[in-house]
């Protein structure tokens, strides 16, 4: 499936949709739909699941409207269905003060899973900037990841790339937090 046929964006907005995109498995199998459609077996071998238990994590995300059958096939008489993301991007809602930004935990455990032999470019770099340089780098580094992300090819490994530029707690109210 062409994903010139994609939304840009899906807008997570109900309960059901936050539950299934919390799930580390279920946001590992987005990844694996993110540029191809797979069938349940082909999710499955990729993920390291069962069937079954790719089936079930499937059958939630395509309920939350987050994927879609894209084309079926019969095969020795059972009809095969293949699967696709129902967007190019998820948007999350903001988890508020305090709350777990659940995309930021999925990347942190897909970093902490990937080969500890292969190449990583993990950084973090502390910044003073004003609001317009602030707002500036924000705006460079989405489109430096639509850049990548038009240049995409799916028969090449597959590689996350995942930035967060915010402005921390002050340490005051980072203490009061912690009390």
């Amino acid at each position: 499936m062409p994903t010139d046929d994609l939304p840009d964006t899906f807008r997570v907005t109900t309960d059901e949709q936050l539950r299934a995109v919390s799930n580390l498995t279920r946001h590992r199998i987005m990844a694996v739909l993110r540029f191809e459609p797979a069938t349940i077996t082909q999710i499955a071998e990729r993920v390291g699941l069962a069937k079954g238990s790719s089936s079930y994590h499937v059958r939630l995300l395509e309920r939350a409207g987050l994927v879609k059958v894209v084309r079926t096939r019969k095969v020795r008489g059972v009809t095969e269905r293949y699967y696709a993301m129902a967007a190019r991007s998820i948007e999350l809602p903001d988890p508020g003060e305090g709350g777990p930004d659940v995309l930021m935990r999925h990347a942190v455990a897909d970093l902490e899973a990937s080969p500890v032999d292969a190449e990583r470019h993990v950084r973090m770099a502390h910044l003073r900037l004003t609001d317009d340089q602030f707002a500036e780098l924000g705006e460079r580094l989405h489109a430096l990841a639509d850049e990548y992300r038009q240049l995409s090819d799916p028969s090449l490994p597959d590689a996350s790339l995942v930035f967060a530029l915010f402005h921390p707690a002050s340490r005051t109210q980072a203490e009061g937090d912690a009390k």
